[in-house]
């Protein structure tokens, strides 16, 4: 099928027809009757919708690419080399190999990457893919994670023994019924079951965890946890990496980063204790607000932002503080208060001067529809309302404009319990 795909006549297929919407192109399949059209859609589509987050894969007319789940689950070219970042040494093996950017953006840092996938297609595309993209330092198995670590003669024959430098382990997150799952222990494979094994053949392991794990549980179960990043793209969290070592770690460190749209990173790492040490002041909004990223909310440093910047919390729950001056370096978004006012239509009419704003919900009885219909907002605008809570335990709208030229961020409701 790859060879079908990649003919001169598909190319000129998919070349012709780039921008061509994919399902209206299905339907004048008949007009290509040479052609596998039904196939070349979806590469089409998958091109199409994959352009953002893999711009260099989806520009290579000779990359092929899998099944729409395969796509969902892969990284980006983004965070992929944040992760490449992370690694060096002679050698990696990605155990769960996927869609291979990965593997990609690790062959770009170390000396040699072994990429193993049980999924057959998947290997297969991976072993025509990344040749394509230049690499020449990726073996490929078509192997069950686990099988590839017990029968070491691959890596004897490969490297003169079954030690490798680094393993990287991105587990499937979905059950047998195809649900989605986030625990250590409900993933595929179980990395609390082979943890010895993995440490066994590797000093270093980097691994790949969903949004929503527990961090301090993870630690508990990983035990060689020396370092959890927490890594959002343009304030939205996409993955958590643990460094594991085979040294038991009593404290691991803590790094939150943000990466941004203009290739810059904002970066907080901390420990516990110091977060637990930590002096923290209260006070009303003054004239600059400040929001953490949610790199920095999954983290929780919520009392060390305040002590580091010299800055002050509105509440111990909201998680917005505030100050008189201006901390360009805050680590997230910053805005400049116009006015403060209770939670009510008509007072907040005063204080806009049009019917719009955009909305977020902080620490308040109230989700962000359901204030929006109160208050008779419209979502849009420059203005920024905060609906939170102050010092006093006062129910309070915070009315801002942006101050640091970012991009805003979609509204959102953030209480206290989604951020553990």
């Amino acid at each position: 099928m790859i060879d079908s795909l990649l003919s001169a006549e598909a190319r000129a297929f998919l070349h012709r027809h780039a921008s061509d919407d994919p399902t209206r192109l299905l339907l004048q399949a008949n007009r290509y009757p040479h052609l596998p059209v039904r196939e070349l859609v979806h590469q089409l589509a998958a091109r199409q919708r994959m352009a953002a987050k893999l711009p260099i894969w989806t520009a290579n007319a000779e990359v092929v690419f899998p099944s729409s789940l395969s796509l969902e689950q892969s990284s980006s070219e983004q965070t992929a080399r944040y992760k490449a970042g992370l690694v060096s040494g002679g050698t990696l093996a990605d155990l769960t190999g996927g869609l291979g950017v990965d593997a990609w953006a690790f062959a770009q840092r170390m000396e040699r990457v072994f990429y193993v996938e049980q999924n057959a297609d998947l290997a297969q595309l991976a072993a025509h893919n990344l040749p394509a993209l230049g690499l020449t330092n990726v073996a490929v198995f078509n192997q069950d994670a686990l099988d590839f670590l017990q029968n070491s003669t691959q890596l004897q024959v490969e490297r003169g023994k079954a030690e490798v430098d680094w393993i990287y382990l991105d587990p499937a997150r979905r059950d047998a019924t195809q649900s989605k799952v986030f625990r250590l222990e409900d993933c595929e494979p179980n990395v609390l079951t082979i943890k010895d094994l993995l440490l066994k053949t590797s000093r270093n392991v980097l691994l790949k965890a969903a949004p929503m794990l527990d961090l301090d549980l993870a630690f508990r179960q990983l035990e060689h946890a020396e370092k959890v990043v927490v890594l959002a793209v343009d304030g939205e969290v996409k993955e958590l990496l643990f460094v594991l070592t085979r040294q038991a770690v009593i404290e691991p460190d803590i790094v939150a980063v943000n990466l941004l749209k203009n290739g810059l990173e904002q970066t907080f790492a901390f420990r516990r204790s110091e977060e637990a040490a930590a002096e923290v002041v209260f006070s009303p909004p003054q004239h600059y607000l400040y929001e953490p990223h949610a790199a920095l909310l999954k983290a929780g440093a919520f009392r060390l932002l305040s002590a580091r910047f010299g800055i002050a919390k509105l509440h111990a729950n909201s998680h917005l503080y505030t100050a008189e001056t201006l901390h360009r370096d805050f680590p997230g978004r910053i805005f400049e208060v116009k006015a403060v006012c209770k939670p009510d239509k008509n007072t907040l009419r005063n204080h806009l001067d049009d019917t719009r704003a955009n909305l977020t919900v902080r620490n308040f009885p109230a989700s962000v529809a359901e204030l929006r219909k109160r208050l008779a907002l419209k979502e849009g605008g420059d203005a920024y309302v905060f609906a939170t809570t102050d010092p006093a335990g006062r129910h309070i709208l915070v009315v801002t404009g942006k101050d640091d030229g970012q991009t805003a961020t979609v509204e959102r409701n953030v209480g206290p319990e989604t951020l553990a």
